[in-house]
């Protein structure tokens, strides 16, 4: 029997007649022959196959990481005109919710189905949830169709990297990487100033300029798919696995009830009634998730033995911790940006630059001696340091820092994640059997995403929760000044509609009231009004919003010395010379007694 000429990696191999009982495949014997290097092959892939496979796989990777940097540079403006400016956390957990939730299930299903299927699956769902988002009407609506885009963005990263694994050997990884840093340099370029072009227009077409923050996936997800469809042609041997739906399920029911409370705690009191429900529900559904995750054994949705693995387990611990600050950290910087230093979308996503410079600096810098070398545990440890150095640095960064020495902190928080991304995929993947490739990296993924998710929701909630305070203690220190007060006399002075007027107004009312600044002014819903405000009146609230970014980033710190702790215990694993996809067709061939198959030839 031999095997079609074009064996699609969604399409399980040809089945022998004795297939070992119901819903059991075995490998049918193939021959060498009759593959082409065009499409099925068992050796090792040529050069040209690797890139020609890598060329559909940037652009699923492209349209992910333009994404977070359209949305990252243009959230502000999107929640001020949707009313929701400490709101936004919804928008971001909702979207690392589902898609850390289903990262592990692409992992399974393409164990089962072939990963280019699955990669087509994500970007279809990716685009459908882009288009929904950009008709939200509010911030709860938003959240909701960010979740759908969520459950395409959570096989995009993973499976590209878990192709990666297939196909490129540890050791040759390096090679290759400058094609996926120059995917996520394009984008970190392109995106803020795509994003502020977009959430600076009042309208584009008639259709709403934020809006088309989001339907600019549309046709950038219909390119990525013709070409993935063309380019991506790998045989898929078939591994049956049991999918543990009810672990993804309570992994949900432990994750929301949490990020909820996080959320409205600040209205509800994180001692009320309502509050102690969600903990108590988050709590009985995780007992439940690793009772399951236990009984569910290798088919788990996380493989609880597969973290017995020094590597995994470490690197998992460590990617959690990470995930927390990182995303704490980077949902800060923007908002520190646009509201305290008054950038527009776009100008923020340029003053990001140094971050990304720094990102892939420490990328390139790790993965060519990685190459050299085979040595990778040391970046990891290097790069933990230096989040927490640079962490820590932001926390010193005032409302009037001058803006080049906060960009020199983010060159080195850059490199300490450049550092951590590569080297920490690369271990997990290479501690592994071949036949797990995709599971253990879409556990490396899922554990970055779940410290994001938890970290975004802990350091934007203690964001908000700290602004009115720091704003009333600002304004409690500048009130007595002469250069104040001549500013609210001439709020009070200026048109009866001006920004100057109703500040003033809610300000003088809040002092003979109570109330606090912060509330009367509705700063906590719109900040807009910032760039217009007189710099005198302007100058409390930008105090008291850079004094509470300052309290995120040193929160952030101290997560990140454990980080740094739980790093120094990574062993170092040689690495691998051949690729998991050779691998895995000699195993096959072996199994199926038939003779090695040699490189293709082109």
């Amino acid at each position: 029997m031999t095997t079609p000429r074009h064996a699609d990696p969604g399409q399980p191999t040809s089945h022998s007649a004795d297939a070992d009982g119901p819903g059991r495949h075995v490998v049918g014997n193939t021959t060498a022959a009759a593959t082409t290097a065009d499409d099925s092959h068992d050796g090792p892939l040529t050069h040209r196959q690797i890139v020609t496979i890598l060329v559909g796989l940037m652009m699923g990777m492209f349209l992910a990481a333009l994404d977070q940097t359209i949305v990252a540079t243009s959230i502000r403006t999107i929640a001020d005109q949707l009313h929701g400016l400490d709101q936004q956390a919804w928008a971001t957990t909702a979207y690392l919710i589902t898609a850390t939730i289903v990262t592990p299930l692409y992992g399974k299903l393409g164990d089962i189905y072939g990963r280019k299927k699955l990669f087509i699956f994500a970007i279809s769902i990716f685009v459908v949830g882009s288009a929904l988002s950009s008709m939200a009407g509010s911030m709860y609506a938003l959240a909701a169709f960010r979740a759908v885009q969520g459950l395409g963005a959570g096989g995009l990263m993973s499976l590209a990297l878990a192709i990666i694994g297939d196909i490129v050997p540890p050791r040759e990884r390096a090679k290759y990487q400058g094609y996926f840093l120059a995917v996520f340099g394009t984008s970190s370029v392109a995106g803020p100033v795509i994003g502020g072009f977009f959430a600076g227009a009042s309208s584009i077409l008639g259709v709403t300029g934020w809006r088309w923050v989001f339907l600019v996936n549309v046709p950038i997800g219909i390119a990525a798919l013709v070409v993935v469809s063309r380019t991506l042609h790998l045989r898929h041997h078939r591994l049956d696995h049991r999918i543990d739906w009810a672990g993804a399920f309570l992994l949900s029911a432990a994750l929301v009830p949490l990020l909820v409370v996080l959320e409205q705690g600040r209205e509800w009191g994180w001692t009320s009634g309502r509050a102690w429900v969600a903990y108590a529900i988050s709590v009985v559904a995780a007992i439940a998730f690793f009772w399951q995750e236990n009984r569910m054994q290798d088919e788990a949705i996380l493989p609880l033995r597969m973290f017995r693995n020094k590597t995994v387990g470490v690197s998992s611990v460590a990617s959690v911790i990470i995930g927390v600050a990182m995303f704490g950290g980077l949902a800060a910087l923007p908002l520190y940006l646009q509201i305290v230093k008054g950038a527009s979308p776009t100008e923020a996503g340029l003053q990001l630059i140094p971050l990304v410079g720094g990102i892939m600096t420490g990328s390139i810098l790790s993965g060519q001696i990685i190459s050299r070398t085979g040595r990778y545990r040391m970046f990891p440890i290097i790069g933990s340091g230096l989040l927490v150095l640079g962490l820590f640095a932001f926390h010193f960064v005032r409302f009037d820092t001058p803006l080049w020495q906060t960009m020199i902190v983010m060159v080195f928080f850059g490199m300490g994640l450049g550092f951590n991304f590569q080297p920490l995929t690369l271990a997990v993947q290479n501690a592994v059997p071949p036949q797990q490739i995709g599971v253990a990296t879409s556990t490396a993924t899922t554990t970055r995403q779940l410290g994001g998710t938890i970290g975004t929701a802990i350091f934007l909630s203690i964001l908000f929760s700290a602004v009115p305070g720091r704003i009333a203690d600002a304004f409690k220190a500048l009130r007595p000044t002469a250069d104040f007060q001549a500013g609210v006399a001439a709020g009070l002075q200026a048109p009866a509609g001006s920004v100057d007027h109703q500040v003033a107004s809610a300000i003088q009312q809040a002092a003979s009231s109570g109330a606090t600044p912060a509330a009367s002014s509705g700063v906590l819903s719109d900040s807009s009004f910032l760039a217009h405000l007189d710099p005198r009146l302007a100058k409390p609230f930008l105090i008291g919003f850079s004094d509470s970014m300052d309290l995120v980033f040193l929160v952030g710190s101290i997560v990140m010395v454990f980080g740094f702790l739980v790093m120094l215990m990574l062993p170092q694993v040689e690495l691998r010379g051949g690729s998991a996809y050779t691998e895995r067709n000699q195993q096959a061939r072996a199994g199926a007694g038939e003779p090695e198959a040699t490189a293709p030839v082109g």
